[in-house]
């Protein structure tokens, strides 16, 4: 008898974010992401708990990979530069990953899961989303001089749903001048916040 394959994580993860784009997420029981996946069914359990586990698991790397591009993008000293180029890094993950943007864009936690998120995963995303909004933060006090909830949610709009909504809109294809135009339009935005 052979000895077991390893199965590589990226790919268990891939075959269930196939399954719920393409079929949606009932589909994606833990008999399909094996099939799909080949790896065996108790390697899926042992390595994720259940089905919960996997769909977790695929939609937090998904939601890492972004933030790993736009908090990247976020590091240039001037407050204008870092938004513009935190809006533009959005579309770049589109480009770069389109399946796991289409996954965030489209499903949220709650429509993937059996019973929903529970606390540990609502505690894991508060702790992956801290350091983003501390970005926002930090722009909200370079142009207006505070943070708070006004400030933040108008750097969220040029930063944040900028580019959510031309993602969401032309999530079937990119057009190639999608970050040129967001760039001008996230840097006006930003730009009228300049005291």
């Amino acid at each position: 008898m052979a000895p077991p394959r390893k199965h590589d994580t990226d790919v268990i993860l891939d075959a269930a974010r196939t399954l719920v784009l393409t079929d949606g997420p009932r589909a994606a029981s833990v008999a399909a992401i094996a099939a799909a996946s080949g790896a065996p069914v108790g390697t899926l359990y042992h390595r994720f708990g259940n089905r919960n586990g996997v769909l977790t698991a695929a939609w937090l790397r998904a939601l890492e990979r972004f933030q790993e591009r736009v908090e990247a993008a976020a590091d240039d000293p001037d407050s204008v530069e870092a938004g513009v180029a935190m809006a533009v890094a959005s579309i770049h993950f589109g480009r770069e990953l389109p399946n796991d943007a289409k996954l965030l864009l489209n499903l949220r936690p709650s429509d993937l899961l059996d019973g929903g998120p529970d606390e540990e995963f609502r505690a894991r995303l508060d702790r992956m989303n801290a350091p983003l909004f501390d970005h926002l933060r930090r722009i909200a006090t370079d142009l207006f001089g505070r943070d708070g909830d006004r400030e933040v949610d108008a750097i969220s709009r040029a930063v944040v749903d900028l580019p959510y909504a031309a993602l969401r809109r032309h999530a079937h294809a990119l057009p190639d001048w999608l970050e040129t135009d967001l760039t001008a339009a996230a840097r006006a935005l930003l730009e009228s916040y300049r005291p």
